[in-house]
């Protein structure tokens, strides 16, 4: 499955020093697992999250599943033995925290390549302070190997100093400014964590704002929001089906001639087919996993 066509509904981090989680998600259904080396690892467990990953992901059994390592920032004590270590493992990609400069996506593709990474290795960067995005055209611009920006919420919402409500209106400008560089320039783009494990009325919910924002898929904490985000963020059979009904008449129309094709009452463009296109082969990605 080449990297475009992947589907990244959910992307669920799971924490390195954590030997059975580890073991356990070979068998989640998560399209990305984020293996953390940062957040959600102490200090004092540092080095052995940074060895189980490396072996873990070097062992494989994760199927179908995109494996991220997350590393810790590279001006950490952890963070350049981080990348040595994970660098030629067999991850599908790294991820880099903190990033706010476009200069800080260089020093990471660096790091990589000087650990002995593979060259076509892509880099992914977590925004998630408010500088990120008053610099985010820059960073998703940066650098050709980059392939993903995953947004990090818990941070900004601390860095603003905005509450978290459903409707997250104190970080709206923000999410809509990562969406928008993603799409300028060809990007995944993965919306923040929600942080309340019982409250499965939110989790739909922010699921459901962040497809509508354009989001690719959702970073989740627990295997159980993996349901919720699976569903959001694919394509429902109706959509399916009216995407399929839509690219059948676009090309009757052209095999016969016609200039212009009219589906439901509704002009049919170009730009409508090939958003049929995308609707079409993710669900069909979807279906080759499931």
């Amino acid at each position: 499955m080449s990297s475009k066509s992947r589907p990244r509904r959910s992307a669920l981090y799971m924490p390195g020093a954590n030997a059975r989680a580890l073991e356990k998600a070979r068998t989640l259904p998560a399209d990305c697992l984020i293996l953390d080396l940062e957040d959600a690892v102490a200090p004092d467990a540092k080095f052995l999250a940074r060895e189980q990953v490396a072996a873990a992901v070097r062992a494989g059994g994760y199927g179908h599943r995109e494996v991220v390592v997350r590393v810790n920032g590279l001006t950490t004590h952890w963070g350049r033995d981080d990348v040595a270590a994970v660098a030629d493992c067999g991850a599908n990609a790294i991820l880099f925290p903190k990033i706010e400069r476009a200069e800080q996506v260089h020093e990471a593709v660096a790091a990589l390549d000087a650990a002995g990474a593979p060259a076509d290795l892509p880099v992914w960067i977590m925004a998630e302070t408010p500088r990120a995005f008053l610099e985010i055209n820059a960073i998703a611009a940066a650098h050709p190997r980059l392939e993903a920006i995953v947004i990090g919420t818990s941070d900004l919402a601390k860095e603003l100093r905005a509450r978290h409500t459903l409707d997250r209106v104190g970080m709206i400008g923000a999410l809509s400014l990562g969406v928008l560089a993603a799409r300028a320039y060809g990007l995944v783009i993965l919306d923040g964590v929600y942080l309340d494990l019982n409250d499965d009325a939110g989790l739909h919910q922010a699921c459901a704002q962040g497809r509508d924002m354009g989001f690719d898929g959702k970073t989740l904490i627990h295997p159980k929001q993996l349901d919720a985000a699976n569903t959001a963020f694919a394509p429902t059979a109706q959509e399916t089906a009216d995407a399929r009904r839509l690219i059948d008449a676009w090309q009757q129309a052209r095999a016969a001639g016609q200039g212009v094709v009219v589906v439901d009452g509704k002009l049919v463009e170009n730009l409508h087919v090939e958003e049929a296109q995308r609707i079409l082969a993710l669900a069909e990605a979807i279906a080759a996993i499931e």
